[in-house]
């Protein structure tokens, strides 16, 4: 996932991004012309480590020179600095141009772009107590700056004037497209509303970030207070000994000795639902996962009715059918009816998948002499055993193979070398936020091209899931090259083991590396532009894309070797993950779609209607109406948990994770079409979209490096939903995919 702050969505994270130093606070001019006069207005000193870029390679954050109870001094002072750049521009007594206006809104933000920047990923990767009650405290008053540069009349009269001239002007393509995402975004961030509305929209936007604030914090609450205790070690059976020693561990940690602690995951699905025999802790630990977040101090649900309804009210004011429809005028699927039309035609056979597979699963616990009827908290027990059966698959036995350090410098910088001409090496004179991170140089080519961070483990100070997010955009204008983190949840080891890692831990980290490398190539003038400041239903390609390589053969046997004897992984154990990949599809891709139509169905909503005020009745009836077996097979996430919608800007887009699965399907049929993983593949991938950021449309980009427009029928294969030698026509005869 590309993680946001509350600013990376819009051209704020433009605005915002790290840029060029302002000699003793002044903003630098750029358009003294003949017959203009000068013009230099005064802009508060910063007096926070901040103040400068970092001295520190690349300007990496200076962490260790930031106390905890310091950050709400820094960021406060940081957002009075960026309001009076902006306003500044919107002062100047020069008629407007593209340069004093456009490109100083890019120069603009330094400040705010370096605190915030690193403030964000203490939020999410290392949070506490007193970084909570900040980030609570900070969200509406950065909601507030945003607001304030958006509905400044002033500045808007000056994108408009340019905007309007555009037609006469002499501008390079990524001048033009600067020129139309800002006014546009102006635009949709109430630019033309009339002054009630505008104080309106003011007050909903402030609540709606202390809300979503709020949210984010109780979710992560409520995951950690669902974790469930075990006072018999042989209640345990199923896991692994390093897995029992880890949950025992944890339990002695949370007060519990002599216990067994089992945390549940930030998914409705837990990785141990796989492995417990007994059957009455996979339905402990399973509801307590689907329980999180809805009563006592973590729950969500009123935030989350009062969200809705804000989110509504303000599509009301723009005139806009619902908040989908609202939200979604950048992405490359404008049409909230075309997103929900893309996912319902896959539900019927979804469906039945889901009803083959329940039929098999039933059978086969049958044939362990079971009586019961098939629960939720039984399928992927029963899966797991399906699959070792037909593939020869042991999950446990697959991880020995997969040492995280070697997965990510054996692996994925294998990859991104042989593809790329990439090259990487770990420094320790960087400082960081937390000792689990490592910070990596990478070159191109031998040239110094970006600054990589990477934190891996799973703690309590950080929430769950995995993101790419940037300390530093790249940059020509301010000449600026990326600084980058890659922060995921894989399972820390015991004492004295070594850190393994899963094989969906596995293409998690090639995933969020493929958002990196959408950073690190980044090669754009304007900062706004830049790498992965892209719509939601494009920044997931890059990253989905990256994770098909891997699986190829020259990768795997760089980096899959046994944590013990050093042995490539056997050959009939890649075949099996192979032939596994379209196995329990119902379950895997059916989860996913009950959550994408579910994000919809909340903000699909007539705005004039009442919002639902029953949270969980809701969801109930939309997903009776989705018409999948959510009975068996829940959402990925449940409403008061679902963080993409509440949190990361994903509200009316998580379907973008399936068109994104679309596209990097398609895109990589192409590869395997073409040659495969090599350098000339690796320069057309770059000059055609993971180098391009936003400077382009992304329907261009596609097919600048296919050739064509894009096909759903790879997408259907490699799901299993249709025969690979069938087309689009039978995927509602789908059989045999269990």
């Amino acid at each position: 996932m590309r993680k946001s702050t509350l600013l990376a969505t819009t051209m704020i994270a433009a605005l915002a991004s790290a840029c060029t130093t302002m000699d003793n606070g002044d903003m630098t001019s750029t358009d003294v012309l003949p017959g203009t006069a000068e013009y230099n207005p005064q802009i508060p000193e910063a007096t926070s480590v901040f103040a400068e870029p970092s001295p520190l390679f690349m300007h990496a954050p200076q962490f260790d020179r930031v106390s905890d109870g310091d950050w709400q001094g820094i960021i406060e002072e940081a957002i009075a600095i960026q309001l009076a750049e902006m306003e500044a521009i919107a002062e100047n007594p020069n008629p407007p141009t593209f340069d004093n206006t456009l490109v100083a809104m890019q120069r603009s933000g330094q400040v705010f772009s370096r605190s915030y920047g690193a403030f964000s990923q203490i939020v999410s990767a290392n949070i506490n107590d007193t970084i909570a009650t900040t980030d609570e405290e900070l969200a509406p008053q950065v909601a507030a700056m945003t607001d304030s540069i958006y509905l400044n009349p002033e500045l808007f009269a000056r994108v408009k004037a340019v905007y309007d001239n555009r037609a006469a002007m002499s501008m390079t393509p990524e001048d033009a497209m600067l020129l139309e995402t800002t006014y546009n975004e102006f635009v949709h961030r109430g630019a033309l509303l009339g002054d009630a509305a505008q104080t309106e929209l003011r007050q909903i936007n402030e609540r709606l970030s202390s809300l979503s604030s709020q949210i984010s914090q109780r979710i992560t609450t409520g995951q950690n207070n669902a974790a469930i205790f075990v006072d018999d070690r042989a209640m345990l059976s199923g896991l692994s000994d390093g897995q029992i020693e880890s949950a025992a561990a944890a339990a002695a940690e949370a007060g519990h000795e002599g216990e067994f602690m089992l945390n549940v995951s930030n998914t409705t699905g837990v990785p141990q639902l796989a492995q417990l025999d007994n059957r009455d802790v996979r339905e402990m630990l399973y509801k307590a996962s689907i329980a999180r977040n809805q009563s006592g101090e973590a729950s969500t649900l009123p935030l989350i009715q009062e969200v809705i309804a804000l989110r509504n009210r303000r599509a009301q004011l723009f005139g806009e059918p619902s908040h989908a429809a609202w939200q979604m005028y950048d992405r490359m699927v404008s049409d909230p009816d075309a997103a929900i039309g893309f996912m319902e035609e896959m539900v019927p056979a979804l469906r039945a998948t889901q009803e083959r597979e329940a039929a098999v699963l039933q059978a086969r616990l049958e044939e362990d002499g079971e009586t019961f009827t098939l629960a939720p908290w039984d399928w992927q027990y029963y899966a797991s055993k399906v699959r070792a059966e037909r593939y020869a698959l042991d999950n446990e036995e697959i991880k020995q193979y997969f040492v995280v350090d070697n997965v990510l410098e054996d692996g994925v910088f294998y990859m991104a070398e042989q593809l790329y001409g990439l090259t990487f090496e770990e420094r320790t004179d960087i400082p960081t936020y937390h000792p689990d991170v490592k910070v990596y140089t990478v070159f191109h080519d031998g040239e110094e091209q970006a600054l990589f961070y990477f934190d891996p483990f799973q703690r309590e100070s950080k929430r769950g899931g995995a993101w790419m997010s940037n300390f530093v955009e790249q940059s020509h204008l301010l000449g600026l090259k990326p600084v980058i983190t890659n922060t995921l949840n894989i399972a820390p080891p015991a004492a004295g083991q070594p850190a393994l890692a899963t094989w969906d831990d596995v293409t998690t980290m090639f995933h969020e590396f493929g958002h990196a490398l959408h950073g690190i190539f980044a090669d754009q003038q304007y900062p706004a532009l830049s790498g992965t400041n892209t719509a939601r239903d494009w920044v997931e390609f890059p990253s989905q894309f990256h994770e098909n390589f891997a699986a190829l053969p020259e990768v795997l046997q760089r980096y899959a070797r046994h944590n013990e004897t050093g042995e490539v992984i056997p050959a009939e154990l890649v075949q099996a993950i192979d032939r596994a990949s379209k196995f329990n599809q119902g379950h895997s891709f059916g989860e996913i779609i009950a959550a994408s139509l579910l994000d919809m169905e909340w903000h699909s909503l007539d705005p004039d209607q009442p919002a639902p005020t029953d949270v969980m009745a809701f969801e109930g009836e939309a997903l009776e109406r989705i018409g999948l077996r959510s009975d068996l097979v829940p959402p990925r996430y449940r409403t008061p948990y679902f963080r993409h919608i509440f949190e990361h800007g994903y509200d009316a887009g998580y379907y973008a994770y399936t068109w994104t699965e679309m596209l990097h399907h398609d895109a990589y049929s192409y590869v395997a079409a073409n040659g495969g993983m090599t350098r000339e593949m690796g320069d057309h991938i770059v000059n055609t979209f993971l180098g391009q950021g936003h400077s382009k449309t992304y329907e261009q980009m596609f097919r600048d490096f296919t050739g064509r427009d894009p096909r759903v029928e790879p997408l259907l294969e490699a799901r299993g939903l249709i025969p690979e030698d069938d087309d689009v026509d039978g995927v509602d005869g789908a059989e045999g995919a269990v």
